[in-house]
Formats: C-alpha cells, sequence, structure tokens
C-alpha cells in the first residue's frame, strides 16, 4: 500500500479506466436502486388465522388457540408465539430464528396445524397458514361515484380496481376497506318459522342441496360425447323464493316462511369523507419492492381508471411515500452540499484552485462506486443507508485532503509537482491507509450485528464502510495521480505557518517541557518525591481526565430515548368504544373526533375508516407548509379529544414498535385474574406521574353477552344436543359460516346465500327465546324450553405471548418528556419492580429493540476499538503508541454533549452513530501525529522534536479535515428540508465533537506519546532481560537511546 501510489503515477491508464469502470457501474446502480423507507428486513414470520363466526374470545382460546400454539412449539427454529383473540377470530403469529428460511417455516407450521385439526371445533372456516410477506401500508384511497349504489362501487373495487392494482409489480395488497358485499338474503320470519316447527339450519340446509348447478357424469348420444350438467341455480330472487322446500314430507316454497331479496350483507364497517360514505381501498407493497416506484406505478393505473371511469373519483387520501420522497431528496441535498462545503475548506485553506478540483474529484469517485457495492450487496436507497452517506458526506475528502496538503507541501519544498506527489504519497502512505482503517474497524461490526436490530443497522455500517474504502482507494491512486499531472509548482514557498501555528507550536513546547520535573526529581529534600507534579505533560493529561469527568457529567444529565419522534406529514387517529357499541354510535363519535381535527389548521383532509363497530380509525394528511410539528399537532390535540365522551380516542405512535402508545408495559403469567390485578396497580401508579397521560389497560373492557345455559336433562330426553343448539342459535342469528353456506351463481361470480332472521327481530330478547330447536323425533321446540337464557359479560379480547396470557398496559407522554425517560419511570414503579409470583415482565417492541441494540451496539463498539488497536499495533510495530491512540477515543465525545446540550437534543440512536464517527475520526487524527513523531523518530531524531515536528506538519492537515468534515455535516445538522429527526443530531454530535475533540488531540496526544514513550523504554530496560538476544535479525551492536 505505502508504493501504489508511485506504480499509480508512473502507470496512469489501469487507475483511470478501473475508476470509470466503477464510476459508471455506480451510475447504473443508482438509476436501478430501490428507494424505501426502511430497509427491506426479512423477519421469518407465519401466521396462523382460524375463523369461527361468533365465537366467544374465552371459548377461542380453550379451544382453538391454545391447541395451535401447543403443536407449533415443536417446530424447530421457533423463537417466539404471540396470539390474539377476538370474538370469532384467533391470530398466532410464529417468529422464527432470523436466517430460517421463511417457505420451510411457513411448510413447517402448516404441517403442524394439520396435525391436530382433528381436534378444532367443527364449526370453524379452513385453517389459513400465511407467510408475512407485507412491508407497510403505501397508501389508503377513497372511491366515490354519482352513477353507482354502494354494492356496485364495492364491487367495481373488487373486480376492477384491485385486479389493476395487483398486477402492478411489487403490489402486495390492494384491499377494500368499507363498503357492503352483495348476497341472496333470506330473511326469516320468526312466527312462521314456529308456526310451521321448522328451524333456520333445516332451511340453510335444504337450500344448500337445491340451489346449485353440479356435474352429472358424462352420456354418449348419437355416437358424440356429451358431459351431464344439472342446473338447480334460481334465475332470480324471485325465482329463489319460489323454490319448493321438503320438511317431513311436507312441502312448502321459501317465500312462505322468509322474505328473500338480492341485496347486500350486513354492514359491519364504513369509510366516510365529509360525512358521506365512501369506499376505500388500501395499498401495500411486497417485501424487496421499492416504495416509491411501486406507488407511481400505482397511480399510472390510477389515471387510466380516470380515464376509462369518468363517473368514479378515486382520490389519494393517506400516504407514507410522500414523506420517503422528501427525506431521499433532503438527504441527497444534504450530500450534495456537504460536498461543495468541504471543497470550498480546502480552497480557503491551500488557496490552490487546482488542488481544490482535485479534492472535488474524490467525492464522487467515492461516492458512485458505491452505490455499486451497495446493489451488490441487496441494499437500497432507505432511511439507514442515506444515514450513512450523509455521515460520510465530509469523511470522503478527508484522505484526498491529507495527501493533497502533504504533495503541495512537498512542493512548496521545492520540488515538482511530479516529484512531490511521488515523494509525499509514499511518506504517508501507511498513516492514510491506518486512519481509513480504523472508521472502517469501527463501523464494521454495526454493520456485522446479530439479531433483529443487525437486520436494519447492517446496511448502515456496510455502506459507511464501502465509501471509506472507496475513499481510500481514491486517495492513494487518483489524488496522487492528477496532482502529478496536474499541479503546477510555484517553487519553494512558506506551508502552513503563521501567528496560529506559532501559539500552537509555542504550546507544544509547554505541553512538553519536562525542566522542572528534572530539577524536582535532581533534589534531596522531600520534594523530590514529588517531580512528576512537575511534570507539564501530567498537567496536560489532567486536562485529559477533567475532560473525561465532564464527558460522563454531561452525558449523565441527558435524556435517553431509543429513537427520536419523526415529524411526519400525516397522523392516525385511534377510537376505542366500548364492547356493544352499535354502527351508528360508533360513527357519531368519529366524526365528532373528525370535527376537532378538521377545524386546525395543519388539516388538510381526513377519513373516517370503521373496521367494526366500537373501532375506528382516522387518517390525517398534514399541509406541507405548517406551524407546528406532528409531534405538537398530536400532543396539544390529545387532552380535548379526550374530553369525548364514551371512548377512547388517542393519537397512534407512528414509529411502528411500541404498539401505537408512547410508552407500553407487557406482563405474562398463566393466572389470568392475578395477572389483571397486577395491571390494574400499575395503572394506578402511572396515574400518579405527572408524565403519564391516558394509562389503562389495552382491552380491558368486557363485552356484554347473552349467555344460553341448556337443560341437560330435558336436552338429552328430546336427543337435542349442544351443538345443535349453537347451529340453530348461530345460522338464525349471523347466517352459516362461508364454506357451509348455499351459494348463488351470477354470470361472472357466486355470491352466498344468508339465511338469517331480520335485523329488527334480533333486537327482542323474546324473539331468540323462541326460536325453533330441532329434536330428534323431527320436530321442534322453543328454545326456552330446553335452555335457561340470561345475560352475561365476557374479555372483548385475549392476548398471548408464549403460551401464557399476558396484559399491555399503555399510556402516552405529557409534552416535554421523551419515550426513554416514560419507560424507565415506567419500569420503575413499584408494582413493575417487585411483581409477584407467577407474573413477568415481557420485553416487546420498542423496549426490546431498546435492550437488544444496547448490547449489540456495545459489542460492535468494543470490536471495533480492538480492531482500530490491531490496526495500529501492525502500523506501529510497538504497544504503547497504540494506547495514546485508544486514550483520545475518550476525549471524542464531550464535544457532542456540549453541542446536545446547546441545541436542546436528546440522546438518541442517530446521537450514538454520531459518537461512532468521532470514534474513527478522533482515532485518525490522533494517528497522524503518532505516525509521523514515530516516522521521525525511527530516522535518529530526538523524541521532543520529533514529536513537535509532528506537530509542525500534521496540524494544518488534522485542522482541514476536521473543518472540512464539519462543513460537509452542516447541512445535515441543520436539517432545512424533510424530516430532520435522525439526520440532524447525528449532525450536531459529530460537529461538536470534532472541533473540541480536535483542540483536545493536538495538545493532549502529544503529551500522551511522549508519557507512553519513556513508560515503553521503561518496561523494556526491566523486561527486556527476560528475552534472548540472539536472533540472526539482532545488530551487533543495539543503538543508543536518542536523548531527549
Amino acid at each position: 500500500m505505502r508504493n501504489i501510489s508511485s506504480w499509480s503515477i508512473r502507470n496512469p491508464v489501469p487507475p483511470i479506466v478501473l475508476f470509470v469502470a466503477l464510476t459508471l457501474a455506480g451510475i447504473v446502480s443508482f438509476i436501478r436502486m430501490d428507494i424505501n423507507n426502511n430497509p427491506d428486513v426479512s423477519f421469518p414470520i407465519a401466521q396462523v388465522i382460524i375463523t369461527q363466526p361468533g365465537a366467544a374470545p374465552s371459548e377461542m382460546k380453550t379451544q382453538i388457540t391454545q391447541i395451535v400454539e401447543a403443536s407449533v412449539r415443536n417446530v424447530s427454529g421457533v423463537d417466539e408465539i404471540t396470539s390474539w383473540v377476538t370474538e370469532g377470530t384467533s391470530t398466532t403469529m410464529v417468529q422464527f430464528d432470523i436466517g430460517t428460511p421463511i417457505d420451510r417455516a411457513v411448510n413447517d407450521v402448516r404441517d403442524a396445524v394439520q396435525k391436530v385439526r382433528g381436534d378444532l371445533p367443527q364449526g370453524i372456516l379452513e385453517p389459513q397458514v400465511v407467510r408475512e410477506d407485507i412491508d407497510g401500508v403505501l397508501a389508503y384511497w377513497t372511491v366515490q361515484s354519482v352513477d353507482m349504489t354502494l354494492e356496485e362501487l364495492s364491487w367495481f373495487v373488487d373486480n376492477v380496481a384491485s385486479k389493476r392494482l395487483l398486477s402492478v409489480p411489487g403490489m402486495a395488497v390492494s384491499s377494500r376497506g368499507g363498503g357492503v358485499s352483495r348476497e341472496m338474503r333470506v330473511e326469516l320470519d320468526p312466527m312462521k318459522l314456529q308456526a310451521q316447527g321448522i328451524t333456520a339450519a333445516q332451511v340453510n340446509q335444504q337450500l344448500r342441496q337445491l340451489n346449485l348447478n353440479a356435474t352429472g357424469g358424462r352420456a354418449e348420444i348419437a355416437g358424440a360425447e356429451q358431459s351431464v350438467r344439472v342446473l338447480g341455480n334460481a334465475a332470480d330472487a324471485t325465482a329463489l323464493g319460489a323454490t319448493q322446500l321438503s320438511f317431513g314430507g311436507r312441502t312448502l316454497r321459501l317465500s312462505d316462511v322468509a322474505n328473500v331479496r338480492d341485496s347486500y350483507g350486513e354492514q359491519r364497517g364504513l369509510g366516510l369523507i365529509d360525512g358521506r360514505q365512501v369506499v376505500s381501498i388500501r395499498l401495500a407493497k411486497a417485501k424487496g419492492s421499492s416504495d416509491v416506484t411501486v406507488y407511481n406505478d400505482a397511480l399510472k393505473v390510477l389515471d387510466q381508471l380516470a380515464k376509462e371511469y369518468p363517473k368514479v373519483k378515486i382520490t389519494p387520501m393517506f400516504t407514507t411515500v410522500k414523506y420517503t420522497e422528501q427525506q431521499y431528496e433532503a438527504s441527497m441535498a444534504a450530500l450534495l452540499e456537504g460536498a461543495v462545503l468541504a471543497v470550498i475548506v480546502v480552497f480557503l485553506f491551500l488557496r490552490d484552485w487546482r488542488a481544490m478540483l482535485i479534492s472535488a474529484t474524490a467525492i464522487p469517485l467515492s461516492a458512485i462506486p458505491a452505490f455499486w457495492f451497495m446493489d451488490l450487496m441487496g441494499f437500497t436507497l432507505n432511511s439507514l443507508s442515506l444515514l450513512a452517506l450523509s455521515l460520510v458526506a465530509g469523511v470522503l475528502v478527508d484522505d484526498a485532503i491529507v495527501e493533497i496538503e502533504n504533495i503541495v507541501r512537498h512542493m512548496r519544498m521545492g520540488k515538482t509537482a511530479y516529484q512531490a506527489s511521488m515523494d509525499a504519497a509514499d511518506e504517508i502512505g501507511l498513516a492514510v491507509v491506518a486512519t481509513t482503517s480504523a472508521i472502517a474497524a469501527v463501523f464494521l461490526p454495526v454493520g456485522l450485528m446479530g439479531g433483529v436490530t443487525g437486520q436494519f443497522f447492517k446496511q448502515f455500517g456496510l455502506t459507511v464502510v464501502v465509501a471509506v474504502l472507496m475513499s481510500l482507494a481514491v486517495a492513494r491512486m487518483i489524488t496522487p495521480l492528477i496532482a502529478a499531472y496536474f499541479l503546477k509548482a510555484q517553487g519553494e514557498q512558506n506551508h502552513g505557518d503563521g501567528p496560529m501555528m506559532d501559539r500552537y507550536l509555542a504550546l507544544l513546547h509547554w505541553s512538553l517541557d519536562t525542566r522542572k520535573a528534572e530539577k524536582a526529581r535532581a533534589r534531596q529534600d522531600w520534594k523530590r518525591h514529588f517531580w512528576r507534579l512537575a511534570d507539564h505533560r501530567v498537567w496536560v493529561m489532567g486536562i485529559g481526565a477533567l475532560a473525561l469527568v465532564l464527558t460522563v457529567v454531561s452525558f449523565s444529565t441527558l435524556p435517553f430515548t431509543f429513537q427520536p419522534e419523526s415529524d411526519q406529514d400525516s397522523t392516525q387517529l385511534k377510537i376505542e368504544m366500548v364492547p356493544g357499541t352499535t354502527l351508528e354510535q360508533t360513527r357519531t363519535v368519529a366524526e365528532r373526533a373528525n370535527a376537532v381535527l378538521l377545524k386546525e389548521p395543519e388539516t388538510q383532509l381526513s377519513y373516517i375508516d370503521i373496521e367494526k363497530p366500537g373501532e375506528a380509525m382516522i387518517y390525517t394528511q398534514l399541509r406541507d407548509e405548517r406551524k407546528r410539528t406532528s409531534i405538537e399537532y398530536q400532543k396539544q390535540l390529545a387532552p380535548e379529544l379526550q374530553k369525548i365522551p364514551d371512548a377512547r380516542i388517542t393519537f397512534q405512535s407512528m414509529d411502528g414498535w411500541s404498539g401505537g402508545r408512547d410508552v407500553t408495559v407487557m406482563i405474562a403469567g398463566d393466572d389470568s385474574e392475578l395477572l389483571h390485578d397486577t395491571a390494574v396497580k400499575i395503572v394506578e401508579e402511572m396515574r400518579a406521574q405527572k408524565m403519564f397521560t391516558a394509562p389503562r389497560v389495552e382491552g380491558d373492557l368486557q363485552r356484554p353477552e347473552i349467555v344460553i345455559s341448556p337443560h341437560f336433562d330435558l336436552a338429552a330426553e328430546l336427543g337435542i344436543t349442544t351443538a345443535d343448539l349453537s347451529e340453530t342459535i348461530r345460522i338464525a342469528t349471523i347466517g352459516d359460516i362461508d364454506q357451509n353456506v348455499a351459494k348463488f351463481s351470477l354470470s361472472d361470480r357466486q355470491i352466498p346465500i344468508r339465511v338469517a332472521l331480520p335485523t329488527e327481530s334480533r333486537k327482542n330478547i323474546t324473539t331468540i327465546e323462541n326460536l325453533p330447536v330441532p329434536t330428534s323425533s323431527g320436530g321442534s321446540v322453543p328454545l326456552k324450553v330446553v335452555a335457561d337464557i340470561g345475560f352475561g359479560a365476557g374479555p372483548s379480547i385475549l392476548r398471548r405471548y408464549n403460551q401464557r396470557d399476558r396484559i399491555v398496559v399503555g399510556a402516552d407522554l405529557a409534552e416535554g418528556f421523551v419515550k426513554g425517560e416514560g419507560l424507565k419511570v415506567a419500569l420503575g414503579l413499584p408494582t413493575l419492580r417487585n411483581l409477584p409470583a407467577g407474573v413477568e415482565r415481557v420485553e416487546f417492541g420498542e423496549s426490546k429493540m431498546q435492550a437488544e441494540l444496547v448490547t449489540q451496539f456495545t459489542i460492535a463498539v468494543v470490536s471495533g476499538i480492538l480492531l482500530v488497536f490491531a490496526v495500529l499495533v501492525l502500523l506501529y510495530k510497538r504497544i504503547m503508541p497504540p494506547f495514546v491512540n485508544m486514550g483520545s477515543l475518550l476525549l471524542a465525545p464531550l464535544g457532542g454533549a456540549v453541542a446536545l446540550h446547546l441545541t436542546g437534543q436528546v440522546i438518541s440512536m442517530p446521537v450514538l452513530i454520531g459518537l461512532l464517527m468521532l470514534l474513527g475520526i478522533v482515532a485518525k487524527n490522533s494517528i497522524l501525529l503518532v505516525d509521523f513523531a514515530i516516522e521521525e523518530m525511527n530516522k535518529g531524531v530526538d523524541k521532543v522534536t520529533a514529536i513537535i515536528d509532528a506537530g509542525h506538519k500534521r496540524a494544518q492537515p488534522i485542522v482541514m479535515t476536521t473543518v472540512a468534515m464539519a462543513a460537509g455535516m452542516l447541512p445535515t445538522a441543520l436539517s432545512l428540508t424533510g424530516d430532520g429527526a435522525w439526520r440532524s443530531p447525528m449532525g450536531i454530535t459529530v460537529i461538536g465533537g470534532l472541533i473540541l475533540s480536535t483542540l483536545l488531540t493536538l495538545v493532549i496526544v502529544p503529551a500522551g506519546f511522549s508519557l507512553a514513550d519513556d513508560f515503553e523504554r521503561w518496561l523494556g530496560a526491566k523486561f527486556g532481560k527476560l528475552l534472548t538476544h540472539d536472533h540472526p535479525g539482532k545488530p551487533a551492536t543495539a543503538p543508543a537511546a536518542p536523548a531527549e
């Protein structure tokens, strides 16, 4: 590596061809790379979804969920099992260890569920085992029309819009929200059913067998083969009503006991804009595809639909892609602006436009080929990879600055540009390699972290490594090459000297002064025992120790949060109402909450999505030009929204990790009552803390139930089973399950024939009491004869974690508090510190990510420091000087902490990333100093002269690279465009740390190196006699140590 520069200068064609090829490859890769908000992270997750319409959560848990969990637990590689049980639905999410092939995982789970299929209830729909292959919601669109009914509009979305959108490459989901589905409604008359002595289940069974087109085999007539079809499908609702049904030898028409209508299914959800009911389309992309590309292709489909169906209006209401595009554009702008500022710094120091242009070439030649390597590794242009590029904006030019400054210094010694390039590049070659290797060594372990966090930070760490290694290649091969043929020598000139340099050298002389210490050591009185205190080098090290203490104090007084709060251009408001709330009541509350949002000047538009009675979401798009951030908007509106009665209204946290609340705590155990009592205590303790608002147990409200208890003795005499009761009541109230329901064939599809009581009949308990139940003799009796009917209550949702019940306690934070503080206070509550036996706290969501990240990050930092140490030992071939460089790392954080205090920032992930970069930069500066001093000492120069010369020759490139790096990070720190929640704290930390650590490094490292060299010589004298000295390379007479 030392001579590669001179080889490049003598052979200019190969390096030029290489970098032209790399640049072209980088441009092509950049054009085709996907733009995403987050990295494509592959979590091997399989979901088991089992539906049993109308079943209570408590029954679903014991009859379905626990059986499924026990079965999939035996599958190898399972990491976590998480389940949710709501009315009629059991969802079990099986997460496998990172690296498990997802296809194998899904097949193993499917096999495990199939093994216990016989143990599950008969009334369930077929279990669905699906892979989690959706990568977040891209957008919500609303669809309106002036010439379509709601049912026709819903079918348009299902049949036309969704099919077109799913043909877009990378689109995983295009699903309808709101609207209705067409059905043949067979609404039974309860009085006529009782009079005829028949049940809803019998009517449904008859229709299943009568109203269908079926195969009849094959015949051969007149020498030709014909297939035989049996056509039993009615032509329309009237014909269906005329269908003759047979019951125990009696026949009657369907219309005699029911009203048959071609209508739509019972509406359980709806979408609203400005009080009008609309249909929505939810778009989600598949993993491995680009947010921006997929959404833009979807917009093209929208334009085509607008031309083909002019009376249908499709309006984009909510999208995350706009935020992604803004972040991408802001990151690229910060990268370009930082590069320009860094190049301007070179000109201000060297006053040579040719040197400035040579430095400027280093940035595109380093950054553009990096895109090719990123593409090869399957990376995308996402928030973390762009953050990495923002971080290295100033670093890319650093190596070139060190090279070009050294070349200019040699030219000003009177050499030609060619000779200066040869000599200077070879002189500083190993130091440049070592300094860049230090940065790469710090970030390489970050790119190789394991676990979930490693999946995210892989792209960040390896992008930094690739970019700085490319900058090293440019600095060693291209910068000296261009300098040799492009720079113009001006003869001997002064280089780097001036009043500032004179002051620095005077300070350096003072810091290395040991004369007073030697005099004190030579004294014969008691003062000679304290001669070290007279050593100026010790004083300087004391300044370093003071800086370390201040660093600890500064960081300990800053609050910590896992990730900063982002200023999004949209919000999500969640509304929860009491179980049992009707759809109309939900609509009323949702519209009232929406009115509060719409009166705010920041609100551009909003869409109400009522998923089911009692639950609603309001998606709000904020204006680009607004006075308040989305965080301030939510915090200030939350108290007003919480005044709305009979509803729990909270803004959903947009970070995707904390389950929608700012602070969430999960506890698990086998005793559900003890678990609930513990959760209630935690909520009471949270209410006593001012920082928490609206703390509560999630899903703790009981839902109202009608409880039917059979008279088993009488039921047994009549031949009536509990299963008969269940089926009869279920079909009468909500209809049969979809796989058992009768079907009606239209020209283009089949629709269900839904046999059930009219909605009005279900409002009267007497109707349910008098429902006919079939007996074994063929007759029927009213339900109230064989069962007691009363009212009760049960859980609305049950949660489980690793086969144990779990409860989630959530709270929002008052304005002025960050999540890290909130979580710390929550975990310090008395009940959580002393949980009863059988109850444990479970790490999940953001707290789990934070705990894993702290562990992984600590390992990565320690590994990085050890790698840097190894690089330095190889460079110096000595042991003690690397410890000086390692000690200089302690100087890095103080400036960052001061900058954070001055700007009112908190410690978060981007701050830790900035500190990581500071470790690399500070190591780089100290390496330049120590390497030069060792090189001079190896030439026979005395230690003090060598150190002062190192300060003289290396101070300017160190200051230049610091200022260039700070200038390069300035646009990132200011973040004038886009959301700077991640970029700004990182930039502030790096700039603050750079300035202060550079000042400390220039003074403390020389003094530390001088002391380390003395200590190394003392160790050598003490332990040298233990070593043999008869190796072949040993000189006959060891040279005397140079005098100080």
